[in-house]
């Protein structure tokens, strides 16, 4: 037997199977099934303005997703600005993955960096701050549920949740001359 011989698997078992693989799902797509959102160059920080959504002075957000169904929302957070951004209480679970930049959270001891991801569980409270170094901070977030924005002591002054900002996207794309339905294609 020659080495090429023993070191190639017999794979001839393989063909009908692998041929079944390639061939496209034939049957009727599942009912109420909405269809997929797919978003060319979300990394394109500096894409047209007009996608970009003022959420507070230096700070918009960018939607990908609005799930009104699901009650969750995924957009990219960019902030030009240091200092605190906002204290919150999630009633939701929050995944986090930092595009540039860095930013912490004053209660707890981690950094969330360039290239990292973070989990936030429901429940948690914390005071997000962008450190005076850090000239743009650009970071993915998938939010479910909402921020329920807290004073120090933890009582309730605002809500933010997937309505909340596919309300304050339509109004913004009204405004920049795209109209309020460019919004519709993020909503599922």
């Amino acid at each position: 037997m020659s080495a090429e011989a023993s070191t190639t698997p017999d794979t001839s078992s393989l063909g009908p199977r692998l041929d079944q693989e390639a061939i496209p799902y034939r049957g009727p797509p599942l009912p109420s099934v909405p269809d997929d959102v797919v978003i060319p160059g979300i990394f394109d920080i500096e894409c047209d303005e007009r996608l970009w959504i003022p959420q507070a002075p230096g700070v918009w957000f960018r939607p990908l997703l609005f799930s009104v169904s699901g009650g969750y929302f995924v957009n990219i957070l960019r902030v030009r600005r240091s200092g605190i951004l906002s204290r919150h209480r999630h009633a939701g679970a929050v995944h986090a993955t930092v595009l540039k930049g860095r930013w912490h959270y004053l209660e707890h001891p981690w950094w969330a960096t360039e290239g990292g991801y973070a989990y936030e569980p429901p429940g948690d409270i914390h005071t997000l701050e962008v450190p005076d170094d850090v000239k743009e901070m650009v970071t993915l977030f998938h939010v479910t549920g909402a921020y329920i924005y807290v004073d120090p002591d933890g009582v309730p002054v605002g809500v933010e949740d997937v309505f909340s900002k596919l309300d304050k996207a339509r109004k913004h794309y009204e405004e920049v001359g795209l109209g309020a339905d460019f919004a519709d294609q993020f909503v599922r």
